[in-house]
């Protein structure tokens, strides 16, 4: 309990109303369906392979995840819009998978099933990104962190039909603009990008030099 009223002068919860909240959480659960349905049609050849790209890499539901979170009236109801998100996103993913192409991915289920469980803990810290102080500046990092680590391992990238590597610059640029995205919007205090963008150099390098994201998400990531 004494680490909870350590963080308060962090951020201060914002009030709501219970209107409020269940509607933040019905907009989540709701994003979470469009994308998650989304991502598995565009799992086609049919259709231009920068989207599956897009979708099948973990950056940008680790950006959607983090708007989510910093965008919330408080560090539970940020951690309850995760998980509804990613819960409503994964359910309608691989009902899709199981009922229209026949197909039971039992492995990827479980792994990204015990992620949506775990996303509840990163998303209530990921909440306090959006404070004051060395702890805002830490945690805002480690999202745009993971965007950059992922973003240049881009060129390491197997794309499935071998004349799509021209895509990768295009992705890179994808990434680009999403680390973008979170510098501006995520510090309430803008002079905090330049304690926020060295930190993120520095995570990037170890995460990239320890392949730390192809260790946790060896064959569940596109990329990795």
């Amino acid at each position: 309990m004494d680490i909870f009223n350590k963080m308060i002068p962090i951020r201060m919860v914002n009030k709501s109303t219970t209107n409020q909240k269940v509607f933040s959480i019905v907009i989540a659960m709701i994003t979470g369906i469009i994308m998650g349905l989304a991502a598995k049609l565009v799992d086609d050849p049919n259709i231009n392979p920068i989207f599956d790209d897009i979708g099948g890499r973990l950056g940008i539901w680790v950006f959607a995840a983090t708007i989510l979170s910093v965008y919330s009236y408080s560090p539970k109801l940020a951690a309850v819009k995760v998980f509804a998100f990613f819960a409503s996103m994964l359910t309608i993913y691989y009902v899709y998978t199981t009922f229209v192409l026949h197909f039971f991915p039992e492995r990827a289920i479980i792994f990204w099933g015990i992620c949506a469980v775990l996303s509840p803990i990163c998303a209530y810290i990921m909440w306090y990104a959006r404070g004051r102080g060395w702890f805002s500046n830490f945690i805002s990092a480690l999202p745009i962190t993971i965007l950059l680590s992922e973003g240049f391992k881009l060129r390491d990238a197997y794309l499935p039909i071998h004349h799509h590597y021209y895509l990768v610059p295009w992705l890179m640029g994808v990434y680009l603009i999403l680390i973008v995205v979170l510098l501006l919007i995520i510090p309430k205090n803008k002079m905090q990008i330049w304690v926020i963008l060295p930190t993120t150099i520095i995570l990037s390098l170890i995460m990239l030099n320890f392949n730390i994201l192809g260790r946790i998400f060896a064959g569940m990531n596109g990329v990795l």
